[in-house]
């Protein structure tokens, strides 16, 4: 039952976006959801209350939390240590999925969280390359984008981080054997790559957003299908746990504004 229908306050963007982030880890089993962001991170917590029991969560550090408190809030009990080692080994053998963001997405999932501009004299100095790549081609690899806009989805990335379609598909069986993006959720609508080329495809609109939007903020063609769906409600009882265990303080609508 979604909020209109029990007299709730209507669900904001931001919890449309929550929702988008919980759907990625459905079903998943017991493997180590690694989101990073505010919104991803009460996606996650949100999918483990409901509909993923057996995911796996840290505290952000080293510890896997046995219950699910509040963002911010200290776990009230504790399952195990995850060291940085085993972490890594999670990742190398896919038992991780992790949802990063990106400074730069190309059609084809290419991310950039390394620099802006030419790789021998950049204009800006971002994170650094980091685990991308081994994220990219050892667990599944999902993205969120707090502002869609065409500076963040270009043509071309200045830098590969993340590894895309096309690359791993070059690189030979040895790339493309764990290779898996799933999609991209973004403050406008939720993306995938389920096309014959594995180029970026429009799969929901948040409500509110228009097709038009979307492609104005987009620099590259996205597939655009003739009837595009709005990403789905939350229930009731979802926005009851985001509102009152999850993110009582509200921090969602700070990274997703109204």
């Amino acid at each position: 039952m979604s909020a209109t229908e029990t007299g709730l306050p209507a669900a904001t963007r931001a919890e449309h976006c929550v929702v988008a982030c919980a759907e990625a880890w459905r079903n998943a089993g017991e493997i180590l959801a690694s989101p990073m962001g505010t919104v991803p991170a009460i996606g996650a917590r949100l999918a483990k209350l409901t509909f993923s029991p057996d995911l796996l969560l840290t505290d952000g550090e080293a510890l896997l939390m046995a219950d699910v408190p509040a963002i911010g809030s200290k776990p009230g009990a504790v399952e195990g240590w995850l060291p940085f080692r085993q972490h890594l080994a999670l990742t190398a053998t896919g038992r991780r999925h992790v949802m990063m963001g990106a400074s730069q997405l190309d059609r084809y999932g290419n991310q950039n969280i390394s620099c802006i501009g030419d790789w021998a004299r950049p204009t800006r100095q971002l994170l650094g390359v980091r685990g991308a790549p081994v994220n990219t081609l050892n667990n599944p690899t999902s993205y969120w984008v707090p502002k869609h806009s065409a500076r963040v989805f270009v043509e071309r990335v200045d830098m590969v981080s993340g590894v895309g379609h096309d690359r791993a598909a070059a690189a030979g069986p040895a790339a493309t054997r764990y290779h898996r993006l799933p999609g991209v959720i973004t403050n406008l609508g939720v993306f995938d790559f389920e096309t014959p080329d594995r180029t970026m495809r429009l799969r929901s609109l948040h409500p509110g957003v228009t097709v038009e939007q979307v492609t104005e903020a987009t620099g590259f063609a996205l597939t655009i299908p003739d009837e595009v769906p709005f990403t789905r409600e939350p229930t009731e009882a979802e926005l009851r746990l985001i509102r009152e265990v999850i993110d009582p303080k509200g921090l969602r609508e700070r990274e997703v504004p109204a």
